[in-house]
């Protein structure tokens, strides 16, 4: 059982987290550790006691980011149209995605060193989007017949596709094509089997 910690070890906990995000994010996993607790206010001694080796921090990073993420949902949902929530979820989960292409390097490894890890984003990140799909249907904006994980998997190849930050705008233009297609309204002719 994990102790809570005091609100200003919670304070840099989560700095060190947003911090290392985007480090990661813009300069991949071998970012400098001294740099990252250096921004995030703190000393290398705070990072290490925290994190003792790297792949933790890769770790909590990676996890924070698929919490944060899914948690964005029912916030999104609270102040928009679920149309509206899902174009801006997806949004976030490019930039999720681009986060996690600079720990390309590391995850692999830890992903397969700590059971359970890619299951609990996997089903996270499926209910999440599961949650904004069913609101969306309620509302009569999505199409009935739209399913999470061709949402999620149709989303990792927009990832994919446009590759880097430098080709965020492609991203965005390719959600919209995605959301487009399972609006509520469209066609829902299945694809020709020929």
């Amino acid at each position: 059982m994990q102790r809570s910690l005091r609100s200003d070890a919670q304070a840099n906990h989560d700095r060190l987290l947003e911090v290392a995000a985007r480090a990661f994010a813009q300069q991949g996993a071998d970012a400098s550790l001294k740099a990252i607790a250096a921004e995030a206010g703190v000393g290398i001694g705070t990072l290490y006691r925290r994190f003792p080796a790297r792949e933790d921090l890769v770790e909590a990073t990676y996890r924070n980011e698929t919490d944060r993420l899914c948690a964005s949902a029912h916030e999104l949902l609270t102040d928009h149209s679920p149309l509206a929530a899902l174009r801006e979820w997806a949004e976030a989960f490019v930039d999720y995605m681009l986060t996690k292409q600079g720990m390309a390097d590391a995850l692999p490894a830890i992903l397969a060193a700590r059971e359970g890890l890619r299951r609990h984003s996997r089903d996270a990140l499926g209910e999440a989007v599961r949650k904004l799909l069913e609101a969306g249907t309620a509302a009569g904006q999505i199409r009935e017949d739209a399913v999470a994980n061709d949402v999620l998997m149709a989303l990792g190849g927009i990832t994919l596709i446009s590759g880097h930050e430098h080709q965020r705008e492609l991203a965005s233009r390719l959600i919209a094509l995605l959301l487009d297609g399972i609006t509520a309204g469209h066609g829902t002719a299945a694809p020709d089997p020929s």
